[in-house]
């Protein structure tokens, strides 16, 4: 009797195991058919296809140039700010050993990474040198300038609390004569890069509504024009879901095909903005060269479009697929 009913027991899990896999290999043409077939009514409609896709192409390439401009200016701004230090004066009665001394006593300094002594004599030479005022220097009986002392903080980003708190600290030691620090052009310089990024996140923001409402707009014509096949396949009994998924494809074509043109187009503008970039930079004695897009960004640049496409077929599919019913 036990194997009478172990077999009884399995026979049922095979059947249901293949109805299983009969459903899944089903479901898997249906949406292969709707793939091929959705691609055909993209080709199909070269021109108009092509246009389109242009336009959201562009739509996509215009807030991706300006995010990459963007990481350009704020890669030049992060090697500013690295340059910028804090400046210390020193009395002019303090010798170049005690200079040295007062130095070291900073370097140990757990907010400050380095420092840098300016000897009053080479500071002398180095000011000779750029005013023009050498004959006039030379009849001085002694050098007016004091040594000086450059300090690094140990923090690349801005903090005003620690640099207020340190200038201070710097300006209550006795060698010191005065503090000159002046960041208020990368302070405006952040700033902007700051208000730039919000505009750049609201122009991408209009765009992506205007890519939606391109998409949506096509998709509804294609159902437009195939709206006595729609009818025709509601009367057979077509569920919506089955209907909806060439059109759901053809939001993802058009989601892809836009992609590769505003990708194609910022590597253009890289490549034009290139070359006057290098020579503009090689003036100021700089490497610098612009950054195109890396992997990372030309993936999420097409899953942009991909999920613009897609999103804006379905709301059109939604929308309009609700009003047509067999007579």
């Amino acid at each position: 009797m036990k194997p009478r009913n172990l077999k009884k027991n399995i026979r049922p899990n095979k059947s249901f195991k293949s109805q299983l896999k009969r459903r899944f290999d089903t479901w898997l043409l249906q949406h292969a058919q709707a793939f091929i077939s959705s691609l055909g009514q993209y080709i199909k409609s070269p021109i108009s296809s092509v246009l389109t896709t242009t336009v959201i192409g562009i739509s996509l390439a215009l807030p991706a140039n300006f995010y990459l401009l963007l990481d350009n200016i704020r890669y030049v701004s992060s090697s500013w700010d690295d340059s910028v230090q804090i400046t210390v004066f020193l009395q002019t009665d303090i010798d170049e050993s005690r200079a040295a001394e007062f130095a070291n006593i900073l370097a140990n300094n757990n907010n400050i990474s380095e420092t840098h002594l300016i000897k009053r004599a080479d500071a002398l030479v180095e000011y000779q040198k750029l005013s023009g005022f050498a004959d006039a220097l030379n009849s001085l009986d002694e050098n007016p300038l004091p040594n000086v002392v450059l300090v690094t903080p140990n923090y690349e980003n801005i903090d005003e609390a620690r640099t207020e708190k340190l200038i201070k600290e710097l300006e209550a030691m006795p060698e010191t004569d005065s503090v000159q620090y002046d960041r208020r052009w990368l302070k405006r310089l952040l700033y902007l890069l700051d208000i730039v990024n919000r505009l750049i996140v609201v122009l991408s923001t209009f765009l992506a509504i205007a890519v939606l409402l391109i998409v949506g707009n096509t998709i509804r014509l294609l159902i437009d024009n195939r709206r006595s096949e729609i009818e025709i396949t509601k009367l057979f009994g077509g569920t919506d879901r089955f209907i909806q998924r060439p059109f759901l494809y053809s939001g993802f074509w058009y989601g892809v095909s836009s992609s590769i043109i505003a990708w194609l187009l910022v590597i253009i503008s890289v490549q034009m903005l290139g070359g006057p970039v290098n020579k503009l930079a090689r003036l100021y004695n700089s490497d610098f060269q612009l950054i195109g897009l890396s992997l990372g960004n030309s993936l999420i640049l097409l899953a942009s479009g991909i999920v613009l496409g897609l999103f804006g077929s379905w709301i059109a599919v939604k929308r309009h697929l609700r009003a047509i019913e067999p007579i």
